[in-house]
């Protein structure tokens, strides 16, 4: 009987431990801070333990690991690392679906050594995404061309018919998560030159994005495209960008709440029995006394430019032209934005989310033949079910976690899935459950 550790059990992880509860020789035991979530998630099953877990206690962490045969770190991802060295020393698998950073790249060569896989970003975005791109690509190249152009835009968003808020986002996983990426640098590679792009202007960089079916969204950059030329391969490649897809009006808003620096996570010793408008007045240093002045006139004179009719509107039905409290025992105005969020932008019972992953390659071939590859992925929620947002991130990581388990999977070291033996046998499963890349083809 093989043992898997879930460290969390948040949004995205009900379908990972119905997965794995399902192959009758794995135990799984479900660690997290609130012991009743686990249980729920466990449901009663034979197989199944709950417990609770301080993430912040070294000595249970390191039995919980010691126990096990893979964890499965769905914790945030400032934590990863710590588990990893656990692994390391106990020379235990590790599963996360989360970017592989600095610090977990460094451990390569420990994890060489023990014999164990760190397998990371094993979700949707990253995840799906990397798996089906390297698809393709190595069919390219399979055929001796080579690939030239990459976009890949991803987002997780309401269903049209749950698309009821100005924002037109509800929040699938962490609010936390989506507000912090908010804040990340950007750099990419176009028509062969590098363009940099520093946090506090992302969200002025966004295009609008058409989606067969579906209608225009906007998208803008993630992160920093260009190690994904070297993970990739893509030595030949000219244009390089991964970004974020999300409906209209979402970039402008979230410039302005980031200008008024409500995505600071600095501790702050200043904001209890404060209202949302006193805050308002507080960040935009207005000079006259809120009780008697327009804080929307106060903060389009702020915003400048950057204040349009649908920001204002939007800034107003998120409460912060209003007398209520903020929330309690939220230290910093990044927290008080994620309650604020989460509190306005929740899905309801039977609402469905959506996933949109978009690839688009230009392909070269030998005399002159061109090609432009897509790779489309629209994934529905199951209303009164699970999310999509659960299914595309949790069950790669399953199936990956099933494939370790039982000898499918021998590497050793730090990795992603972009190596045939694991891309190919987990896109193949996700198929079987309808999580589908399609792909096209078009002469140029």
């Amino acid at each position: 009987m093989k043992k898997v550790l879930v460290l969390g059990a948040g949004l995205v992880s009900k379908p990972l431990v119905r997965y794995l509860l399902d192959v009758p020789e794995f135990t799984v035991k479900v660690a997290t801070r609130t012991v009743s979530k686990a249980e729920k998630l466990i449901d009663g099953h034979p197989r199944g333990l709950a417990q609770e877990l301080n993430v912040n206690d070294t000595d249970q962490l390191k039995r919980l690991v010691k126990e096990c045969d893979l964890a499965i770190s769905l914790l945030p991802y400032t934590f990863h690392v710590k588990v990893a060295e656990m692994c390391i020393e106990y020379k235990k698998h590790l599963v996360t679906t989360s970017y592989i950073s600095p610090a977990m790249k460094a451990l390569d060569t420990q994890a060489k050594s023990a014999g164990i896989l760190l397998l990371n970003e094993i979700g949707v975005d990253p995840g799906i995404d990397h798996m089906s791109a390297m698809r393709i690509i190595h069919g390219v190249e399979k055929k001796g061309g080579k690939v030239v152009s990459f976009r890949s835009f991803c987002g997780g968003l309401p269903a049209p018919e749950a698309n009821t808020n100005p924002f037109g986002y509800k929040f699938s996983w962490s609010p936390r998560g989506v507000l912090m990426a908010g804040r990340n640098d950007a750099k990419f590679m176009e028509d062969g030159k590098i363009v940099e792009i520093p946090g506090k202007n992302l969200f002025k960089n966004h295009k609008p994005l058409e989606v067969e079916g579906l209608g225009t969204f906007e998208i803008y950059p993630n992160r920093n495209s260009l190690p994904y030329i070297e993970t990739y391969g893509l030595k030949d490649i000219k244009t390089m960008i991964r970004g974020t897809i999300r409906n209209i009006g979402w970039c402008d808003t979230l410039f302005c709440i980031a200008k008024l620096g409500l995505l600071s996570d600095e501790k702050r010793d200043d904001l209890k029995g404060m209202t949302f408008k006193k805050l308002l007045f507080k960040l935009i240093n207005a000079d006259c006394c809120e009780c008697c002045c327009d804080p929307r006139a106060e903060l389009a004179k702020f915003l400048g430019a950057d204040a349009t009719k649908q920001v204002l509107d939007n800034l107003e039905w998120l409460g912060l032209f209003n007398d209520q409290p903020l929330p309690e025992a939220e230290p910093t105005l990044l927290d008080i934005m994620t309650a604020q969020f989460l509190k306005l932008m929740s899905f309801g019972e039977k609402e469905r989310d959506l996933i949109i992953l978009i690839h688009e390659f230009i392909a070269e071939y030998p005399n002159n033949k061109k090609e432009r590859i897509t790779s489309t992925l629209i994934d529905f929620g199951i209303p009164g079910g699970d999310s999509s947002m659960a299914r595309t991130v949790s069950l790669p990581a399953a199936i990956a976690t099933r494939m370790i388990l039982q000898g499918e999977i021998n590497l050793t070291g730090v990795h992603g899935p972009v190596l045939p033996e694991v891309y190919n046998p987990v896109l193949n499963e996700l198929e079987k459950m309808n999580i589908i890349c399609k792909e096209k083809v078009f002469a140029l």
